[in-house]
């Protein structure tokens, strides 16, 4: 068993235009001052790091690790869910979805995907420099838009997207494969990374590749009605990265699963603050735990209800209550026997 490493934080949601939330150094001192010990970094805003010359220069990526660690602070791993969704995307999406592209990529869906490929390929690279084994991403989605079976879906539609996508991916999965480093793909709706079966579905595609990894983030499939304790029982050997995130599903005689069109806050299914949800954290931290998980707790903030600064500092307290420091003797080791090959076999009646 190994104790998980935490409490950590996702900054993603909490950058702003004011301090503290406007740069590297005063953010993770921020997050330092909740309780953190380690920071889940966003790679898309300039004043936070620059991906590209993190992963051409080892002095600039010793130069960011030392910032982080000055602070008290490890960086967990790298983010690029926003480059992820770019590397597959339905045209059906793609106005939508140009916002997360540098501005002169837009309108020019093929340019943005190569753009979104060469990213990951930097976050492979950036990881090593600096020192991390798992990367948190995005799959991107062609097929998200047939996900309900009307109108029925053409022979193949399935098999084909799925082709596409891995054969995508698994140059990227090559190049972090020489970097040492894990992909870990948040299984999330919008997707084509969905759930446990289209991952089965990708990773079959990409022939098993060792670094096409998970990252667990149970809020989805409570969302989802999926089995979340269950799915750790599935999958973890492949989870290398985790995000906790609290969510809640309230179904009612007027809407379920998909929510009626509503906003968040009026939504049978809900993102909530660390406690606030209906998640078993208790018995999530356990299995990890007991599968020998390697990696950290990230809190991810997420809540259409609380503010996000009251949310970050309940969090830490939050994952540091519940990770397990693991145990390195067994509770009845006093009660005990020697090993003793003849005295074993005298009990088996074999002497």
């Amino acid at each position: 068993m190994r104790t998980i490493k935490g409490p950590a934080i996702f900054l993603a949601q909490f950058i702003g235009n004011e301090p503290p939330f406007n740069n590297l150094e005063s953010i993770c001192k921020w997050a330092k001052d909740l309780g953190y010990i380690g920071v889940q970094l966003p790679t898309l805003d300039p004043r936070f790091m620059d991906l590209q010359k993190a992963a051409e220069s080892k002095t600039y990526a010793d130069e960011l690790k030392g910032l982080v660690n000055g602070c008290g602070l490890e960086i967990t791993e790298l983010s690029t869910h926003l480059q992820g969704q770019l590397v597959a995307v339905n045209p059906a999406y793609d106005s939508l979805f140009d916002g997360f592209a540098p501005e002169s990529l837009r309108k020019n869906p093929k340019e943005r995907t190569a753009w979104a490929i060469q990213q990951l390929k930097y976050a492979a690279k950036a990881s090593q420099n600096l020192g991390l084994n798992a990367h948190a991403t995005f799959s991107g989605a062609l097929l998200w838009h047939t996900m309900y079976p009307w109108p029925q879906r053409s022979e193949g539609l399935v098999d084909q997207g799925f082709t596409e996508l891995a054969k995508r991916w698994i140059p990227i999965l090559n190049v972090f494969d020489e970097c040492g480093v894990d992909v870990c793909y948040e299984i999330h709706p919008g997707e084509d990374l969905h759930d446990g079966i289209s991952y089965e579905m990708f990773l079959e595609k990409v022939n098993n590749h060792p670094r096409a990894c998970l990252l667990y983030d149970p809020s989805h499939f409570v969302l989802q009605c999926l089995d979340y304790l269950a799915y750790i029982d599935n999958y973890h050997q492949r989870i290398r990265a985790f995000h906790v995130k609290d969510a809640e599903f309230n179904p009612t005689g007027k809407q379920g699963v998909y929510g009626g069109y509503q906003n968040w806050i009026d939504r049978a299914g809900r993102f909530r603050s660390l406690g606030d949800g209906q998640v078993d954290f208790k018995s999530i931290f356990s299995k990890l735990a007991a599968y020998n998980y390697p990696g950290w707790a990230v809190l991810e903030w997420e809540c259409c209800i609380k503010n996000s600064e009251d949310g970050a500092r309940e969090g830490a307290e939050f994952i540091r209550k519940n990770i397990i420091k693991v145990t390195d003797k067994a509770f009845d080791d006093f009660a005990g026997t020697a090993k003793d090959e003849k005295f074993n076999r005298n009990i088996l009646g074999l002497e």
